[in-house]
């Protein structure tokens, strides 16, 4: 029977035999209790306190009272405990305006029990009426009152001592006697908390709730002593995973210590532990156990930078708590980072078993080293010029490319596992110390290996997670040492740049002398066709070019690394179209000198070198055209076909030579000033030096073979320029044609005339050549002639339309006057 049907019975005596007017008065009831009677005066706590203060100073006038009731409340306002302000100083103004009533000791108040019945006799069992004389003791609450009635009429409350125990139990992963985890098969995995009660005692929805809450502690120190049991004694797990489950055990050794505190507390009666005390005492360790648990969930999948990564994201919160206990924990867990990063920076060697760094070596090169050639072994030869020329190719090729290989693919930089707090750039800049000190210590053979690692040792102290400025020093100080002792191994020991500037004399043409005697000593034997020509005579042609000019007095090792070779030719080639120099280079100048970019050193070369022997070749013919004019002038019917050759010969050396002067002074000279700005510099690591000397060499590259941007249509110039060259050719052989006719026709008629006027000098006058071959020669050199001037102008006019600066400004000196738009617009108005 519940409390309102006892009241319902109790003040009317008649509901207890009518069950329909009794259920017709329990609804009224409730509406009237569900009902807002009473209530229709808004909470104004301003009006209240207005009241409040008008009754003070009524009875203070003074003021005093007034002052201090404003700061009571003033406090009343900012505390959240109390929930009914209003109606509590509602209730203190009231007793104050009642008039005076005596005051009851505490064992004068009745205490409450169930109403008396009516008088009115029936034949239903009534309740036992209580007399306030003769009821339970005095004074009692109303919670000893209720919980005396359940006792009697009902279960009673589990004692909190016994909860208590199976709680202390739970937040050590353990099942109690009453509470207990139960694991769920059925649903995903997990587990859930079982009550276990008897026919005695109850536990209360408010307590279940509680314990619930302290569960969650015991839940997930379960989930972090499982990951630390799993990982125990695995040999597979990294240093960081074994740093993380070491600093969690501290933590739960913490948690265990704070455990025996509060089952020591249960003792204690005056002070003892409750479950409200013990959910407060808990309470710094639910949030710890919760940040051990994501970091132990996200280990899982995880390991190394990556999981130093995953920790350090939790420190970016606005919780205090949290952002230490983060910091604290990567403080212990970066530990073998730092350590790995201390030997990798400091020695340039990687001590990292379990992959667990953010550098990664490439199994297959972690024990190859370069085969570096000694400066008196395989490349003094003889003992002197052409000790590279051997049969070993193959084997040198094969150290270039494993040079370059070992520099470029040993190690490897992995951003996944690079800490976030170390940052991109200074990761990038670790990178290339480490791998700068491998470079030196296991390449260069540096002999003062020592003096930079004692450098190295001076710049910081020891490394770790709470001193990020002090590791940002440290790795600008090594970065900076490893790297400008590298750039002095390679420019002082090796003398990159005596390499460099070797190139630019000899592939590039840039040693003019030399490069004139080469042609000239080379031109008898290139005439001939390519199968007839054997090596070991294009290298002595090669030394004697050298022992006649200024190259001689280069270093011997820059000379003897100089070789003469032929590319592989095909039927009907000859010497000029196969000839080419060779520069070899060894370890570990082949790491910025690679074979990808001697291949395109061979191509300007093979470029330049044509415009070279085109040059020369109308210097002879115009020489040896002004040589003969006297030869010339006994055929007046010739001379104006002479003046036309002259004309076009005159477009063709200016063509060439504005050509040469632009790969020469515009583009290479220009390139190797940018380059050599780098090199003086000393700034960056190995990895900007050959990123410099690769920019140098795609800028030449593209301005000297006039390379275009636009896709498939990159070749276009180049195509028409090598066009222009064949024409020249074909231009240059009718000529020799023209000149040869013109000296057999002069020789024909001064026979002739010596005949005519008796003397015989043995020459026949009888013509040489047929009737029809003086024709076909002009008409071969007006058909080149013009095709030169066309080729001429669609190059000039792509040349004004090039996407580069430079290949327009060619344009514009090749056409300085509009010397080819004239020509063009003629072309077009007799057309």
């Amino acid at each position: 029977m519940s409390s309102l049907e006892s009241l319902v019975c109790s003040i009317v005596p008649q509901a207890r035999h009518d069950n329909h007017l009794k259920d017709e008065l329990i609804l009224h009831c409730q509406e009237i209790l569900n009902s807002h009677i009473g209530q229709t005066v808004e909470s104004d706590i301003g009006h209240l306190a207005d009241s409040i203060k008008r009754h003070l100073l009524h009875a203070s006038p003074n003021g005093v009272s007034t002052l201090r009731f404003a700061n009571l409340l003033a406090r009343l306002l900012e505390q959240p405990v109390l929930s009914r302000k209003h109606a509590s100083l509602s209730f203190l103004h009231s007793l104050a305006a009642s008039p005076g009533a005596p005051t009851l000791s505490p064992q004068a108040l009745p205490s409450l029990v169930p109403p008396p019945p009516s008088q009115q006799s029936s034949s239903v069992p009534t309740p036992v009426v209580s007399s306030p004389s003769d009821s339970l003791p005095r004074g009692k609450t109303q919670a000893d009152i209720l919980r005396e009635y359940r006792s009697r009429h009902g279960r009673a409350h589990l004692p909190e001592l016994f909860l208590l125990r199976d709680t202390l139990y739970l937040l050590q992963g353990i099942s109690g006697k009453y509470v207990s985890f139960m694991s769920t098969a059925e649903a995903a995995p997990g587990e859930q908390l079982v009550f276990r009660e008897d026919s005695k005692y109850v536990i209360t929805e408010p307590t279940r709730k509680l314990i619930l809450c302290l569960a969650e502690v015991g839940h997930l120190y379960k989930r972090i002593d499982n990951f630390i049991r799993e990982r125990d004694g695995k040999p597979s797990i990294g240093m960081i995973e074994q740093s993380l489950c070491h600093h969690l055990q501290n933590q739960l050794t913490e948690y265990y210590r704070l455990i025996a505190v509060l089952e020591s507390q249960m003792s204690h009666e005056e002070t003892g532990l409750t479950l409200k005390r013990l959910n407060v005492w808990i309470q710094d360790w639910r949030l710890r156990m919760r940040m051990m648990s994501v970091c132990v969930e996200g280990a899982r999948d995880t390991h190394g930078g990556a999981l130093v990564n995953l920790i350090r994201g939790y420190a970016d919160n606005g919780d205090p708590f949290v952002r230490k206990f983060t910091d604290q924990l990567l403080e212990e867990v970066s530990k073998p980072f730092f350590s790995m990063l201390h030997k990798w920076l400091f020695s340039g060697e990687l001590n990292d078993p379990f992959f667990e760094f953010f550098v990664a070596v490439d199994p297959e090169l972690a024990h190859v080293q370069y085969v570096q050639q000694s400066a008196s072994g395989s490349l003094a030869g003889d003992g002197g010029f052409a000790g590279l020329a051997s049969d070993s190719d193959e084997l040198s090729g094969e150290s270039r490319e494993g040079g370059l290989k070992l520099w470029e693919s040993k190690f490897r930089l992995q951003a996944d596992m690079l800490p976030t707090f170390v940052g991109g750039t200074f990761g990038r800049k670790i990178f290339s110390t480490g791998k700068s000190l491998n470079f030196i210590r296991y390449s260069c053979h540096d002999s003062d290996w020592v003096v930079t690692r004692e450098k190295l040792s001076n710049t910081g102290g020891t490394l770790k997670y709470s001193d990020i400025a002090g590791l940002e020093r440290s790795i600008d100080a090594a970065y900076q040492i490893a790297s400008r002792r590298l750039f002095d191994i390679f420019f002082e020991k090796y003398r990159l740049l005596d390499h460099l500037l070797a190139l630019k004399s000899y592939l590039l043409l840039g040693h003019g002398d030399f490069i004139d005697q080469l042609m000239e000593t080379l031109s008898p034997s290139l005439a001939r066709p390519a199968n007839t020509l054997y090596r070991h005579n294009l290298t002595a042609t090669l030394e004697t070019a050298i022992r006649l000019s200024s190259a001689q007095n280069d270093p011997p090792d820059v000379l003897r690394r100089l070789d003469a070779r032929m590319l592989e030719y095909s039927h009907g080639e000859i010497g000029w179209d196969v000839f080419t120099l060779e520069y070899k280079v060894d370890a570990p100048i082949d790491t910025v000198l690679d074979p990808e970019a001697m291949v395109k050193y061979l191509k300007l070369f093979n470029h330049l070198w044509k415009i070279k022997r085109i040059e020369a070749t109308l210097s002879k013919s115009w020489m040896r055209i002004a040589g003969g004019a006297r030869t010339f002038l006994r055929l007046p019917d010739l001379s104006y076909e002479w003046h036309q050759i002259r004309i076009v010969m005159a477009e063709m050396i200016h063509f060439i030579r504005q050509m040469e002067a632009y790969c020469q002074l515009e583009v290479i000279e220009c390139s190797w000033k940018i380059l050599l700005d780098f090199v003086q510099k000393k700034e960056g690591d190995l990895d900007a030096l050959i990123e410099a000397h690769r920019a140098y060499l795609d800028r030449m590259v593209k301005k000297v073979l006039l390379l275009n941007s636009k896709a498939g249509r990159e070749e276009n110039l180049l195509n028409q320029v090598r066009e222009v060259f064949t024409t020249i050719f074909q231009f240059k052989e009718a000529t020799d044609d023209f000149y040869n006719y013109s000296l057999s026709e002069s020789a024909r008629r001064d026979a002739q005339r010596d005949e005519e006027r008796g003397v015989f000098t043995g020459i026949r006058p009888e013509p040489r050549y047929a009737p029809d071959t003086l024709p076909h020669i002009l008409g071969r050199i007006r058909e080149y002639g013009g095709m030169f001037s066309e080729k001429a102008q669609t190059i000039v006019h792509g040349l004004q339309s090039h996407s580069d600066l430079d290949c327009r400004f060619l344009g514009i000196r090749l056409s300085f006057s509009d010397f080819y738009k004239t020509k063009r617009e003629t072309t077009h108005q007799k057309s």
